[in-house]
């Protein structure tokens, strides 16, 4: 059975908020959908089910992202969970936010940690790292609500090799924005939007943002023009860009070239669903050539070979012995 419940971070009072400022819209050049793609659905890990917008479409268009998976919202059973064990990655960064239920991570360097409603793992591979993101053991034991999504951000030629890194981004540090009017309000995880920075440290110039916008509430936020714009929809229903093109959950609207944003919730949402709920996403393009092999993605092919000799070399790391099983 699925629900949609998502505290992820929910403010109590959306009007104390800092406010997005207003745009003047005969100023302002708002991006228009060029596209709508519906996520389908796959199984990755142990058999967990996701729903992979990208990619699958033409991947200059996400540049400098190489993948979105979506996970839930489900509410698993006792021994349902599913996760996925140790393994490698190598050239970019994945990005983990879980906006409800929990999910451990774990890697070789001793990154990691419990992940849990609205918290964010952000994890460098560079030249290599092993990791394991798998269900809590109450979750595993108990069944429950789980929900998150899992990005991956590319890293250009001359990043590739860089040392790995975690990042820990807590809900509890997320910037709180709310827009002009109070009928939405933004989660910024990355980058900027306005005058407002999200607390992610990028090798990658890009904008992560979670948004809520209540039924028949607008939001419309200045976006960098150099940075090509995605919206994810993770639930409900609504419309994006001046056009108001229709989108709902699971689909993701490719954007045009323009300065800002708008998407504008259904006054009448289905019964699952409060909100317009939607992943806001940008970055610069990278305009690379990408070798995308599994778990590692390169400029060339003779790089991917490179990388599978050395995963399997243990050139990566290795599991920590703590962690095996007896």
């Amino acid at each position: 059975m699925t629900f949609f419940a998502m505290p992820a971070v929910t403010p109590e009072n959306i009007l104390s908020l800092p406010r997005l400022s207003s745009i003047d819209p005969a100023g302002a050049v708002f991006r228009d959908v060029l596209h709508v793609i519906d996520a389908p659905t796959t199984l990755e890990g142990e058999g967990f089910q996701v729903r992979r917008p990208f990619p699958g479409y033409d991947l200059r268009s996400a540049d400098p992202f190489l993948l979105l998976d979506h996970w839930g919202a489900v509410e698993y059973a006792p021994g349902e969970a599913r996760g996925a064990p140790w393994h490698p990655h190598r050239g970019f960064e994945t990005v983990t936010y879980v906006m409800d239920g929990a999910i451990r991570h774990r890697d070789s360097l001793g990154g990691g940690g419990v992940i849990t409603d609205g918290a964010t793992q952000w994890m460098t591979a560079g030249s290599g790292i092993l990791h394991d993101e798998l269900p809590t053991e109450e979750i595993v034991t108990r069944g429950g609500l789980f929900h998150a999504v899992q990005l991956w951000v590319n890293l250009p030629r001359n990043l590739k090799w860089t040392p790995p890194r975690y990042q820990d981004v807590g809900a509890k540090r997320l910037a709180l924005l709310s827009s002009d009017d109070g009928g939405a309000w933004v989660r910024l995880i990355a980058g900027e939007v306005g005058d407002y920075k999200g607390p992610g440290a990028t090798w990658t110039p890009i904008a992560y943002a979670h948004a809520t916008v209540t039924p028949g509430a607008r939001l419309q936020v200045p976006w960098r023009p150099d940075f090509n714009a995605l919206v994810y929809v993770l639930s409900g229903r609504g419309t994006a860009g001046p056009s108001t093109q229709s989108i709902r959950e699971g689909q993701l609207a490719i954007l045009g070239p323009g300065a800002a944003l708008q998407i504008q919730a259904d006054a009448q949402q289905d019964g699952h669903a409060r909100n317009l709920d939607a992943l806001l996403l940008g970055g610069l393009p990278i305009r690379e050539p990408v070798a995308f092999y599994g778990p590692f993605v390169m400029n060339t092919h003779e790089e991917i070979a490179q990388a599978i000799s050395d995963y399997r070399a243990g050139r990566m790391g290795t599991v920590p012995a703590t962690t095996l099983a007896p």
